[in-house]
């Protein structure tokens, strides 16, 4: 642990760095664009990882490669003026967490290369021509959420005798979350459970959705990815708890931070496999003949504690499929 704080706060370190020195003409420019804070992408690993998978990729900050780093802190407003920002500091190719960012992107018009680290549907998000042939300046890692909601509602009513009512967190400028909640909704109807939901575009939002979902009676929550949510999960979680929502996220840092699980992949490891993207696109290779890739890792983290405060008795078949019990 006191390994990983040291290393945290040389990450730290460099970040908060002035980066108005000259380098040398040598290092190639990266940029690193997230959507949340420098905290919350130092703490949740995915900084951390972006790093070691460069460094596998023989990309050494400092040494061949120079790190062109900005966060919006989850300000919709101010995702214009990180994209702007990068636009100008002369980079040979960007990595990106946030649909906002993307999209901010995407409307810039601009040639320099952009690897994905996470987002459901690049075709729906407009920034794809397909997955396999992309045709333009995006390319890189998907995090196949749309694809999971079915089971994830599965999960959740595992956990939740009689399961009736079941609500969800919605960013509405997040657009991946409109295709997400459609799959959610007609899930829903499938198995006779009534669907709402409620919308979180900031985070001062946050807690007045979750009280309307809790007015809402609903008995489980499942949240849809998003950085804003990713940046707040222990106030989601101790939200849910505080109102008797069994609830469910896509990565394993909410049952961390005190929510009941999760179900996805391990975004972790997309930030790491960007790395190798970065890697060809610096040797010559084109983003848009780069294939979309699928995350390689999935995995489901159950918190025992949440479940107990409750009053949830887990199915051991479900205590049994976990890769990781908390408590």
């Amino acid at each position: 642990m006191i390994a990983r704080r040291g290393f945290l706060g040389r990450l730290a370190g460099a970040l908060l760095a002035p980066s108005a020195h000259a380098q040398p003409v040598s290092k190639r420019r990266i940029g690193f664009l997230y959507f949340a804070s420098r905290q919350a992408a130092l703490e949740s690993g995915r900084y951390p990882a972006f790093v070691q998978g460069l460094r596998e990729a023989g990309l050494v900050e400092g040494t061949n490669v120079e790190i062109f780093a900005r966060f919006s802190d989850g300000d919709s407003a101010r995702v214009a003026q990180i994209v702007a920002e990068a636009l100008r500091a002369n980079l040979d190719v960007i990595v990106a967490a946030g649909s906002q960012v993307y999209l901010a992107l995407r409307d810039a018009r601009s040639m320099v290369p952009v690897v994905v680290t996470v987002g459901p549907d690049p075709v729906g998000l407009g920034i794809a021509a397909s997955i396999a042939q992309p045709g333009g300046v995006f390319t890189g890692l998907t995090d196949g959420a749309d694809s999971l909601v079915p089971k994830q509602l599965e999960l959740i009513g595992e956990a939740v005798p009689r399961l009736a009512r079941v609500g969800a967190l919605v960013n509405p400028t997040n657009q991946s979350h409109r295709s997400q909640a459609q799959r959610l909704a007609a899930a829903c109807r499938n198995i006779g459970v009534t669907y709402m939901d409620a919308d979180a575009g900031t985070a001062s939002a946050l807690v007045p959705a979750m009280a309307s979902l809790a007015k809402g009676r609903a008995q489980a929550l499942i949240l849809f990815g998003d950085t804003l949510f990713t940046a707040a999960l222990p106030t989601i979680a101790r939200e849910a708890l505080d109102r008797r929502m069994a609830s469910l996220y896509l990565v394993a840092l909410y049952p961390e931070a005190g929510g009941l699980m999760s179900f996805g992949p391990d975004l972790n490891d997309n930030f790491r496999r960007a790395g190798t993207f970065v890697d060809r696109i610096l040797k010559g290779a084109r983003p848009g003949t780069l294939p979309f890739e699928h995350p390689s890792k999935y995995e489901l983290v159950i918190n025992r504690r949440t479940a107990a405060a409750l009053g949830l008795a887990l199915p051991p078949s479900l205590a049994a499929r976990a890769d990781r019990v908390i408590g």
